[in-house]
């Protein structure tokens, strides 16, 4: 009888112990699924794959993988990591590729305009924004980039950032533009931009 209650005993705490190491597995793995949040939202926007799309609202957690889009007369406010904000408008389409706290990380940006920023003064994380058009490495505060007609167009409001597309590499500062007419094609030469033109642009995420 010992030996069966001594047997019984040993099996309980086993599962018990299998149960909190399940747990805490699924905690950590649901944690680091974890890129960020929503702080705002103004109309509708989604996020999730292709087999699941969940509506969001704000406080909503943003996972790694996820695809965020906007709907008609709308936008959002995402923090990912500890201090990028991401701003996206209407009808815009991103994918949170990779994003680690404090280490930065990888958006895909398919359609819409989209604001990066970093708080000044900060030592920033590291962003890049890729595109079928080509890659913005940001280590700007404030940088937009959006679609103007059929090109891509890049420009930084503080900081500064490299646009590299069609196997060329342009580097932008503070009030520099520049667009890629097509995908595979090369950087237009990097101008500073009048305000009007930024505005049409990005004036809705400003």
């Amino acid at each position: 009888m010992r030996s069966a209650r001594r047997s019984r005993h040993l099996v309980g705490h086993s599962l018990i112990a299998l149960a909190t190491g399940a747990t805490l597995l699924f905690s950590f793995a649901a944690a680091a699924q974890n890129a960020g949040s929503v702080q705002e939202l103004a109309g509708q926007a989604f996020a999730g794959t292709s087999a699941a799309r969940r509506t969001l609202e704000p406080r909503a957690a943003i996972l790694l993988g996820d695809r965020v889009e906007t709907g008609e007369r709308s936008r959002i406010t995402l923090l990912l990591g500890r201090q990028t904000t991401v701003r996206l408008g209407e009808r815009g389409r991103v994918v949170i590729d990779r994003f680690l706290v404090e280490a930065g990380g990888e958006i895909t940006l398919q359609s819409g305009p989209v604001m990066v920023e970093h708080p000044d003064g900060e030592s920033a994380e590291r962003v890049r924004i890729r595109s079928s058009y080509g890659l913005i490495a940001v280590r700007g505060t404030r940088v937009f980039a959006g679609f103007e007609g059929s090109a891509l167009a890049v420009f930084v409001e503080r900081g500064e950032v490299s646009v590299r597309a069609g196997g060329q590499t342009v580097l932008l500062h503070a009030g520099d533009g520049t667009s890629i007419p097509a995908p595979g094609a090369r950087p237009a030469p990097v101008a500073q931009w009048k305000a009007k033109r930024i505005d049409t642009l990005f004036g809705g995420i400003r």
